[in-house]
């Protein structure tokens, strides 16, 4: 009788590191949810996990890093009030995207993450821009505050850059 896994499946596996990505997810959720929504500018909260889905995917290629930002997202859209599927769906996407030109077209070095980190937090306030003008009426006023999150995240995208690089180097 022939198995759908391989043999050599769970051997390609690096428990470890999948636990300690695990443990860097929780505790950016839990960062996200307590620490930044109490932390506004003009009313908007800053949003680091669609940076974080950037790293993962700079640093653990097309494979790992969107499977880990699908459990981001699937999280993030549990802990979020609107019930959607919309970073679970995004996220991934974001992180298959910086894996891709992360290997052919840019380096994984600070400033090039930088610049697609900026990338996937224009996304994701753009897709979030568009879901709410689809289910409410469009105001100019929703690109600003789209593009106030994007600035207003940037910063803290700085410290999203590390764990993911380090996680990377450890077998």
């Amino acid at each position: 009788m022939k198995t759908l896994i391989p043999k050599d499946f769970f051997e390609k596996i690096n428990i470890g590191k999948v636990l300690r990505y695990g443990l860097y997810l929780i505790v950016l959720l839990i960062v996200q949810n307590i620490l930044f929504t109490q932390l506004r500018l003009f009313g908007v909260c800053p949003m680091v996990l669609p940076a974080a889905a950037v790293a993962m995917g700079m640093f653990e290629g097309a494979t790992w890093g969107p499977l880990f930002s699908l459990l981001l997202g699937i999280f993030a859209d549990m802990a979020f009030v609107e019930n959607s599927v919309f970073f679970t769906l995004v996220f991934p996407a974001v992180s298959f995207v910086a894996a891709f030109i992360s290997n052919f077209y840019i380096n994984r070095r600070f400033f090039a993450y930088m610049g697609a980190a900026l990338f996937g937090l224009l996304l994701t306030a753009a897709g979030q821009l568009l879901k709410t003008a689809a289910s409410d009426t469009f105001s100019p006023v929703m690109v600003e505050t789209a593009l106030l999150q994007t600035l207003w995240s940037l910063p803290f995208a700085v410290a999203v850059y590390f764990p993911p690089a380090r996680l990377s180097r450890l077998d």
